[in-house]
């Protein structure tokens, strides 16, 4: 598994806030006085630090630097961990990585399902979230492609979105290729004329809407929700078939094709954590963001430029009562 550590690590007593900017850190310290004293006593249980697991898509960020601060004000060591969206499941599995604020439940690959079934990785419940994915595209582009938003218009008009290197087919941006593989297994599912790259980053994806925009140029991909752009731009989502159950994307078929299965935001952990950590355990198992929040804070980090320390240690700030919740069911 290919894991980065971050060079830094972070405790309850406000030691080695490196990575913070002075405004994150000046809140991040204020939180730390009001009632860390109070915790002390009790938490943390150990001087162990809880590797934190931080993805490479900004919402995430977000959600995973509130949590780790408020890990923080308890007491505990917080130790913030690069790592793959799937390629994290083997870390949890074996406890070399602790906790994961977001695991989008279509987009797991295989180790997993299996590692939740067999133990090895707990779900400590929902994050909140209300999340959609799919294809979009822009408004103009029904005018250069007759039958959007239905994907059936996407065969007879598969050049309308071609680029140089695809040409024929269309040009299909999808996820990072160490998010998986989702949208070229339903272009291959369903034989569709399209050719799937994938995006190099979330920045890169969101830089190639916003320069396709601005030239109106034709543009399909793979995106999410939450997520500022849809604040800031109008997008229109490919529609495909409804069915009873749950879509299977591999295996659909090109009359019937559902498209992709709607997620649900799980937090997860290393299957020792609350043994280890319980008051953490609990914390975090309370803890719940909204859409609202999240697409506040990645609009802020993405598009007005702020650090995403200072934006969650700000979100702190303003919802001491959401969160001070969490932490009293937790020392109870």
């Amino acid at each position: 598994m290919c894991v980065h550590v971050e060079p830094h690590r972070r405790n309850g007593k406000g030691e080695t806030m490196t990575t913070i900017s002075k405004t994150a850190g000046a809140i991040a310290f204020a939180l730390l006085a009001s009632g860390g004293a109070a915790l002390a006593d009790s938490v943390p249980e150990n001087d162990d630090a809880i590797k934190v697991i931080l993805n490479d898509w900004t919402g995430q960020h977000f959600s995973t630097y509130v949590a780790g601060e408020l890990l923080q004000k308890m007491g505990y060591t917080v130790e913030y961990v690069s790592a793959g969206a799937l390629p994290q499941h083997a870390g949890l599995s074996q406890g070399n990585l602790h906790f994961q604020t977001e695991v989008w439940s279509n987009n797991v690959g295989d180790i997993y399902p299996k590692a939740v079934e067999s133990g090895e990785i707990v779900v400590l419940g929902n994050l909140g979230l209300e999340p959609k994915e799919g294809w979009i595209y822009p408004p103009y582009m029904e005018e250069r492609c007759p039958g959007l938003p239905s994907y059936s218009a996407l065969y007879d008009c598969a050049q309308a979105f071609a680029g140089a290197e695809t040409f024929p087919e269309g040009r299909l941006i999808t996820y990072p290729a160490d998010w998986g593989t989702r949208s070229r297994d339903v272009v291959e599912a369903i034989d569709l004329p399209f050719t799937a790259i994938a995006g190099g980053s979330e920045g890169a994806m969101v830089a190639e809407l916003t320069s396709a925009l601005a030239a109106e140029d034709p543009i399909l991909m793979m995106m999410w929700q939450p997520h500022w752009i849809f604040a800031a731009h109008d997008f229109n989502w490919v529609e495909w078939n409804q069915i009873d159950g749950e879509c299977s994307e591999e295996t659909q078929e090109r009359d019937t094709a559902c498209g992709f299965a709607q997620a649900t935001v799980n937090k997860v952990a290393w299957s020792g954590f609350e043994d280890k950590w319980p008051a953490a355990f609990a914390m975090l198992s309370a803890m719940t963001l909204t859409n609202a929040d999240e697409n506040a804070a990645i609009l802020a980090v993405d598009n007005e430029g702020r650090d995403v320390t200072e934006v969650a240690a700000e979100w702190l700030v303003n919802n001491e009562t959401t969160w001070q919740g969490w932490i009293d069911t937790a020392m109870q």
